[in-house]
């Protein structure tokens, strides 16, 4: 269903995995892309995939989540292409750290804040600031079920999370009733960039799920589209969580 036409969207990390998958659901919703991400040839790789479908345009920026600069570039770069910014899907995350919150060090802290906290308020305030303000928008924040749970291995990328969930909140009251934002928080995503943890357990870590699989791209992919889409106008504020009923599980069941 073309749920989004003539719409322009703005994701972050989207040259593979769930930015990528978002990219690809937006433009068969009808909607135009402009897709940023660090490295020029995964944009060039996901610019030719996007292409040899139907859709909206595709734009590529290089560009930093954590640059507030780069944010502004990629912005004037789609408003100058597109003529406005109705979409932005908050996707780059970064993740420098595993430990123990006790022997976390300063540069690997701000590094992470940087991008999944900060760079969250830097390209919202570009979007606003460009074409939401007038125009209206919504807002997709791609936070994590680790939010929202105590992990001995990420605590620090958790919560950075749940701070991104706290500011989906914020925001949601700072921008209304101009521009709507909400979050998704998936559990765990069979992406490329998740291999080494799924591939190997994925029998034991789906035979306790309520719906016994892991989450896929698409999964997360569909949420976004619905999120943007008018069949959430009533919507704003809020996470979704996308975890397979991960936390649906009673005390003392691991996943």
């Amino acid at each position: 269903m073309n749920v989004l036409v003539g719409r322009v969207a703005v994701i972050t990390g989207g040259s593979r995995g769930i930015g990528l998958a978002i990219a690809h659901a937006y433009r068969a919703a009808g909607a135009h892309v402009t897709i940023a991400a660090r490295k020029a040839d995964g944009l060039a790789a996901a610019r030719e995939e996007l292409a040899a479908v139907p859709g909206g345009g595709v734009h590529t920026v290089v560009a930093n989540a954590g640059e507030p600069e780069h944010a502004e570039r990629c912005i004037d770069e789609t408003m100058e292409r597109f003529g406005r910014v109705d979409i932005l899907v908050n996707n780059a995350a970064t993740n420098p750290y595993q430990g123990n919150l006790i022997d976390l060090d300063l540069p690997r802290a701000e590094k992470t804040v940087r991008v999944n906290q900060y760079g969250l308020i830097a390209w919202t305030s570009c979007a606003w600031k460009a074409s939401m303000a007038e125009h209206g928008g919504a807002v997709v924040n791609i936070a994590s079920v680790g939010g929202l749970i105590v992990d001995p291995h990420i605590g620090y990328y958790n919560a950075t999370k749940a701070a991104m969930i706290h500011l989906t909140r914020q925001l949601a009251y700072e921008l209304g009733p101009k521009a709507r934002v909400n979050a998704i928080a998936p559990g765990l995503i069979k992406t490329e960039l998740a291999r080494a943890v799924w591939e190997v357990r994925e029998p034991i870590l789906t035979a306790k799920l309520p719906l016994r699989r892991l989450g896929t791209p698409e999964d997360v992919a569909n949420a976004a589209v619905f999120l943007a889409s008018d069949a959430s106008s009533w919507i704003t504020g809020q996470t979704l969580v996308l975890d397979g009923g991960a936390l649906a599980l009673p005390i003392g069941v691991e996943p």
